[in-house]
C-alpha cells in the first residue's frame, strides 16, 4: 500500500480530528524535503505532504484535514521499504505515518533546563530507528515501537548546541553542528554528551546517508570515506541540502549538483528559483522548490492546487466559484502595517486554479494588502487596500485571460502623504457603489467613495477621535464600521454616495451598551431578520432591527444571555470576537481570538459546534476571517497560518423546501452510531416520522434548514429496524416534503 492511498486515512492517536466535511487550501509551493520511491516521490511542505506519481502525473495530498494533526511542518523523511514517513513539527511533536495509521507523538524527550525552541530540526531514517535532530541534541525513535529510545543532550557547560542535522550511517549516528560534525555509536553511553567524538571541527548543516554518508558546511560539500573527508569539486555558496542515493550524491545550491559516491562531478541543473532539496528519480533531477512545487529538469511543476502561500486574513467569494483572498496585516491594536518578508500580496481563484499575480514579484514598495475585492463595475478588474507607510492606497488590477495573471491598471493615492490615510477595507452596495475606509487622518477616520465619472474617490474626513478602522460592510444604504481603537462603533449614512453635502453618520458607544472594558470594536455581520452582531475585543453585543434603531434617539445594543447552572451568562463575555459570519440558515459562526469558532443556533442560545486546532483541522485558534457560501453551505476559514473549510448541511434557507436528503440512508448499526441528518428543509418545518404502519414514532419542529434524528422514538428508545417515512411541512403549510429512512440494527 503506498502512501497515496494515506490521503483517504482518518487515524489518530487519541480522536478523529478529521473528517470528510473539511477540506484544506494550503499552499503546496514551499517544498522542504522529498524521497523517491519506486518512480514516485513524497514531498513536504509547510502544511502537509503530496505524493506525486511521475509516469501518470497523479497527485494527492495528506494535511490536517484528511489525516494529519498539525501544521508547521519542519522536517520530514519516508522509507520506501515500510512505507512509513515521520513528519516533524514546529512545536516539537511528530506524525508516523504508515499504511495502516497516522499516530501523533507528542512525547518527545525534551533536556531539563532547556527553554529554546522546541522544533524539529531535521529527520533521517535508516531501518527501523530515525535520527531526530532539535535545539538540544539528536533523540533515536524507534519507528517499529512508535517510541523514543536513547537521547543525547548537548549540554556543555551551561549551554546546549543544536543538533542541526543527523543520520544513522552503520552502527553510528553523525550528527552536525555550528562546532562540527560529530559521531556516536548506537551503545549505552550514547546519552553522555561528553563521550560524543568531534571528528571534523566547524561549522555544518546538512548531512546525509545511504550507501555512502555525505556532509556540509555552508559553502563546501564532502563525501566522507573511511573518516577521510573528500571536498567536491565545485565552488558552491549557499548550499540548502544534501541527498544520498545509491549512486549519488545530490547538492542544491544556487543551482543542483550530482556527484558520483566518490565525489566526482557529473551535472548541474538551474531551475530558474530557489529551491530547498533535490531527488534523483528514473536518472532524472527533480527540486524541490520554494515558490513552485516540484520541478523537472524541464522546468514544468507538480503540486496540489492551492495559494501561493498561507498567510491568509480575509475571504470574499463570488460566483462561479471565484475566490478572492487578501494576507495583510497589522500589529499594536490595529495599528502599524506588518511587512511580510514572502511579499504574499492576494491570491485569485479562477474557478478552477488559483492565480499568483506576478505584479507582486517585482513591486518595488511595501505590501501589506488587508482586503481585496472583485470591481462591481467590470468583474475583470480587482481592487486592493495596501495599508502601508510609504505605497498606501487603492490599487486596480485587470485580470489578464489569456496568460492568467493581473496587469496593473491605476493606484488611487487618495490625497495620501507619506505615513496617513492608510487604506483599510473595500464595500460595494446592491447599486454598485464602490466605498473604502482609510485609518490615520489626523485623529479621525476617512471613507472614500468611488466616482465613475472621474475615475477617483472623493474623500471625507471626520472630525471625531479614532485613528483605526475595520472593512465596511454595506447595509441598508449605510456604511457600518468598527473602530477597533476606540470603544465605538460608527455607522455613515452615504444617501448620494457621491454627493457628501447631505452625509448623517450615527456612532454607538458604551452609552449605547457597548462592553464598558473594551478597547474598540472589530467586526460586524447582519442576519435575516436585520439584527447587527457585533463583535468587540471584550464581548457581542446585538443591535436589534438595526437599520432602523440606528437613527433613533437612544439605539441599544445588547449581550446574548445564556443559561449557565441555572443563572444568566452573557455569551462570550470579555471575549475579543475576530469575525462573525451568518450562514444560509440564519446560523451565526463567532471566531473568538485564541478560542476557535463557535458555531451557534440562530438566536446564539446554543452552541452547535465548537472548533478548535485542537479538535479540528483548524490550523490556528485565531481565525481572521469567516465566509459561508449561502449556496453550497460550504464555510471558509481563513487564518494566518492557512485556509480550511467545512461542509456544513446548510444552504440558503428559504420559506420553501430545497432539496431533502437524508443521510446516512439506510442506516446500519454497525457502520453507523450517529445521529440521521436531513438538510434541505424550510426555515421552520414540521417533522413527523412514522412506521410503516402509520403510528408516530417522532415529532419535532426543526429550524434553520436541516434536522438531526437521534433514531429514538417518543419514549427515548431506538426505533426497531423497518422502514420509516418522513412526513413535512413548511410553517404555513404552503410545502411538502417526504422522504424514507431504512434502519438496520
Amino acid at each position: 500500500m503506498s502512501l497515496g492511498i494515506l490521503a483517504s486515512l482518518q487515524f489518530t492517536k487519541a480522536q478523529i480530528i478529521s473528517s470528510k466535511k473539511w477540506a484544506d487550501l494550503f499552499s503546496y509551493n514551499n517544498v522542504l524535503a522529498m524521497k523517491e520511491d519506486n518512480g514516485k516521490i513524497v514531498a513536504a511542505t509547510e502544511n502537509g505532504i503530496f505524493y506525486y506519481t511521475i509516469s501518470t502525473g497523479e497527485i494527492t495530498k495528506l494535511s490536517k484535514a484528511n489525516g494529519l494533526h498539525n501544521i508547521g511542518i519542519t522536517a520530514f523523511d519516508y522509507d520506501p521499504k515500510s512505507k512509513t514517513a515521520v513528519i516533524g513539527y514546529e512545536n516539537g511533536a511528530l506524525d508516523v505515518v504508515t499504511p495502516n495509521e497516522v499516530k501523533y507523538i507528542v512525547d518527545i524527550p525534551i533536556a531539563a533546563g532547556y527553554n529554546g525552541n522546541k522544533k524539529i530540526n531535521h529527520i533521517s531514517i535508516s531501518g527501523d530507528r530515525a535520527a531526530i535532530s532539535v535545539g538540544y541534541g539528536v533523540s533515536i525513535f524507534n519507528l517499529k515501537k512508535k517510541e523514543f529510545a536513547e537521547s543525547a543532550f548537548f549540554l556543555s557547560a551551561g549551554v546546549f548546541e543544536a543538533s542541526n542535522e543527523a543520520t544513522i550511517f552503520g552502527n553510528k549516528v553523525y550528527c552536525v553542528t555550528n562546532s562540527g560534525l560529530k559521531s556516536h555509536e548506537m551503545n549505552n553511553t550514547f546519552p553522555a554528551y561528553s563521550t560524543w567524538v568531534t571528528e571534523i571541527p566547524g561549522a555544518f548543516k546538512h548531512i546525509d546517508s545511504e550507501s555512502e554518508l555525505a556532509f556540509s558546511s555552508a559553502t563546501a560539500a564532502f563525501v566522507y570515506n573511511n573518516g577521510a573527508p573528500i571536498q567536491l569539486p565545485i565552488n558552491l555558496g549557499n548550499i540548502q541540502d544534501v541527498v544520498v542515493t545509491d549512486n549519488n550524491v545530490v547538492v542544491t545550491d544556487s543551482r543542483v549538483y550530482t556527484f558520483g559516491l566518490n565525489g566526482t562531478y557529473s551535472n548541474a541543473v538551474d531551475f530558474g528559483e530557489q529551491c530547498n532539496t533535490s531527488v534523483v528519480a528514473g536518472g532524472r533531477i527533480f527540486a524541490g522548490t520554494v515558490l513552485s512545487g516540484i520541478k523537472d529538469e524541464s522546468n514544468n511543476s507538480y503540486k496540489p492546487s492551492g495559494p501561493h502561500f498561507n498567510f491568509a486574513y480575509k475571504i470574499s467569494l463570488y460566483e462561479n466559484n471565484q475566490i478572492l483572498v487578501s494576507s495583510g496585516a497589522r500589529a499594536g491594536r490595529y495599528n502599524y502595517p506588518v511587512e511580510n518578508p514572502k511579499r504574499p500580496g492576494f491570491y485569485y481563484f479562477n474557478g478552477t486554479e488559483w492565480i499568483y499575480p506576478s505584479y507582486f514579484n517585482t513591486f518595488p514598495g511595501e505590501i501589506d494588502i488587508l482586503d481585496v475585492i472583485l470591481n462591481p463595475l467590470d468583474h475583470s478588474e480587482v481592487l486592493f487596500t495596501n495599508y502601508t507607510m510609504t505605497n498606501q492606497g487603492i490599487y486596480k488590477l485587470k485580470y489578464n485571460t489569456a496568460n492568467k495573471d493581473f496587469d496593473f491598471v491605476k493606484r488611487y493615492k487618495v490625497q495620501a502623504t507619506d505615513f496617513s490615510r492608510r487604506t483599510v477595507g473595500l464595500a460595494t452596495d446592491t447599486k454598485n457603489n464602490i466605498f473604502a475606509t482609510f485609518a490615520f487622518n489626523d485623529g479621525g477616520p476617512a471613507v472614500a467613495m468611488y466616482d465613475k465619472a472621474a475615475d477617483d474617490f472623493v474623500l471625507k474626513v471626520f472630525g471625531f477621535k479614532s485613528p483605526a478602522v475595520q472593512k465596511p460592510i454595506a447595509y441598508e444604504n449605510l456604511l457600518w464600521i468598527p473602530l477597533p481603537r476606540a470603544n465605538s462603533f460608527w455607522v455613515y449614512d452615504y444617501k448620494d454616495a457621491v454627493n457628501l453635502s447631505d452625509d448623517n453618520d450615527y456612532i454607538l458607544k458604551e452609552s449605547n451598551g457597548l462592553p464598558p472594558n473594551s478597547g474598540g470594536t472589530v467586526s460586524v455581520a447582519f442576519d435575516k431578520a436585520g439584527d447587527a452582531w457585533i463583535g468587540t475585543d471584550s464581548g457581542l453585543r446585538v443591535l436589534s432591527n438595526a437599520a432602523k434603531e440606528i437613527t433613533g434617539l437612544e439605539p441599544k445594543v445588547n449581550p446574548i444571555i445564556i443559561e449557565q447552572n441555572g443563572l444568566g451568562e452573557e455569551l462570550f463575555r470579555d471575549s475579543s470576537i475576530l469575525q462573525v459570519e451568518v450562514d444560509g440558515g440564519d446560523y451565526k459562526w463567532v471566531s473568538v481570538e485564541g478560542g476557535g469558532v463557535y458555531y451557534l443556533s440562530s438566536d446564539g442560545q446554543r452552541t452547535i459546534k465548537h472548533f478548535t486546532m485542537e479538535n479540528s483541522p483548524l490550523p490556528t485558534n485565531s481565525v481572521t476571517d469567516i465566509k459561508a457560501d449561502k449556496k453550497t453551505g460550504k464555510v471558509y476559514f481563513a487564518t494566518y497560518n492557512g485556509i480550511v473549510t467545512y461542509q456544513s448541511d446548510v444552504t440558503d434557507v428559504t420559506s420553501n423546501f430545497g432539496d431533502v436528503l437524508v443521510y446516512p440512508n439506510p442506516v446500519v448499526y454497525s457502520n453507523f452510531k450517529g445521529k440521521v441528518t436531513i438538510k434541505g428543509l424550510a426555515e421552520k418545518t414540521n417533522i413527523r416520522i412514522t412506521d410503516a404502519a402509520g403510528n408516530v414514532v417522532h415529532s419535532a419542529v426543526a429550524r434553520g434548514g436541516y434536522y438531526e434524528w437521534d433514531l429514538n422514538n417518543q419514549k427515548g428508545s431506538r426505533v426497531a429496524s423497518g422502514i420509516y417515512f418522513v412526513l413535512m411541512t413548511n410553517e404555513d403549510g404552503s410545502d411538502k416534503a417526504t422522504a424514507k429512512i431504512g434502519v438496520v440494527n
